[in-house]
């Protein structure tokens, strides 16, 4: 199936999640996450923030556990730049403020940014993704842009509801695969080529 029947199936599937399914998932997410991956190597980690109407895991529970026990760890968030179609990587911490855009994207209310090339580790928001490692966004390929920019080896990481499609059949060259994606259930490894 093509990003656009795949979008449109995947936003059904996940809307018809119940809030309690969603907590559910988010906390096995965050589980998986915190276990799996050694954060004491990583100096700087993007980090989405849920848009709660559209269902979207709720990274909260990584980023506050990230604070907590990680303190040395810079944590950003995307601040979103709609006419240039550009990721603002933007710090934020537990005293800083979130507010909604005119989208209803909740954005860290700060000054301080950083560049794409510091980034270790991106968190990515997606509807699916297939077996090769692409996703499938909102469309409109922000994420896509900003991953164009980062280190070679930043880790590309998805945060999925679902198992994965067999294949995308309209992915192209400008594409870029994530290096793992992790559901309530599994840790995809795309590196690998094989599902852990």
């Amino acid at each position: 199936m093509t990003k656009s029947e795949l979008r449109k199936i995947y936003l059904e599937r996940r809307s018809s999640l119940s809030k309690a399914e969603i907590a559910g998932k988010s906390r096995q997410i965050a589980d998986l996450f915190i276990e799996n991956f050694d954060l004491s190597e990583i100096k700087t980690l993007h980090c989405f923030i849920p848009i709660i109407k559209f269902n979207e895991i709720d990274t909260s529970l990584i980023y506050k556990k990230v604070w907590m026990d990680f303190p040395s760890v810079k944590i950003v968030a995307p601040r979103v730049k709609y006419i240039a179609y550009e990721i603002e990587n933007i710090v934020f911490g537990p005293k800083t403020e979130l507010v909604e855009n005119e989208w209803g994207i909740r954005e860290p209310v700060s000054s301080e940014s950083v560049e794409a090339g510091e980034i270790d580790v991106v968190l990515l928001p997606l509807l699916c993704f297939d077996k090769q490692g692409y996703r499938v966004g909102y469309g409109k390929g922000f994420y896509d842009r900003l991953l164009s920019i980062c280190r070679p080896d930043c880790l590309k990481i998805g945060l999925g509801c679902f198992a994965p499609e067999v294949e995308i059949g309209d992915t192209r060259a400008h594409d870029i695969k994530l290096d793992r994606c992790i559901t309530p259930e599994h840790i995809f490894d795309f590196q690998m080529n094989k599902g852990a």
